[in-house]
């Protein structure tokens, strides 16, 4: 198992008490999915390593998890901080034309809503604290663009398309 055939869950964060339970932050919309986790992927260094669950307790996105043969405050030393990793078939299926995973839209095309011309083709999604970014290039040109509701409108899976509204100007500000 790689990290490409993974997604990436989350981090743990400290410990939490004597008994070997840690701190998970979970970087996902909806953390209540994750109820019922038997195992997860740790990752040292360019390696992922299944470790399994002997409970988690969903609190938001920061959560409570007690891992097999981590039964001390100094057993945890070894995971604080390791990436949580899941396989991809673990995602929850996303059925409406809103809603998408970041790694899915790379290598769809962005059509325009105004006049339905197709802007370019998704080579990355940007992830970061303030706003997360849509990139694809004109020419040698990358543009930017916001993941908002009020610019990305719908997604076709069969057709691989992202329809978009563009504030006006927007590629003005790469090309010119």
């Amino acid at each position: 198992m790689t990290t490409d055939d993974c997604f990436f869950l989350g981090k743990i964060t400290q410990t939490h008490g004597l008994k070997g339970e840690v701190i998970l932050w979970l970087d996902v919309d909806e953390p209540e999915l994750y109820a019922e986790l038997d195992s997860v992927f740790l990752k040292f260094g360019k390696e992922l390593v299944p470790y399994f669950l002997e409970n988690i307790q969903i609190r938001g996105k920061k959560s409570i998890a007690k891992f097999e043969d981590i039964d001390t405050i100094e057993e945890t030393d070894s995971i604080i901080n390791k990436e949580l990793y899941l396989p991809m078939d673990n995602l929850p299926e996303l059925d409406d034309d809103t809603s998408f995973y970041y790694h899915e839209i790379i290598g769809f095309e962005l059509i325009s809503e105004e006049n339905n011309e197709t802007l370019g083709t998704i080579t990355k999604v940007y992830e970061g604290s303030g706003q997360d970014l849509i990139a694809f290039n004109i020419g040698e040109n990358e543009i930017l663009v916001p993941v908002s509701d009020d610019i990305v409108k719908t997604i076709n899976r069969e057709k691989k398309t992202l329809l978009v509204n563009l504030p006006d100007g927007l590629i003005d500000l790469y090309t010119e």
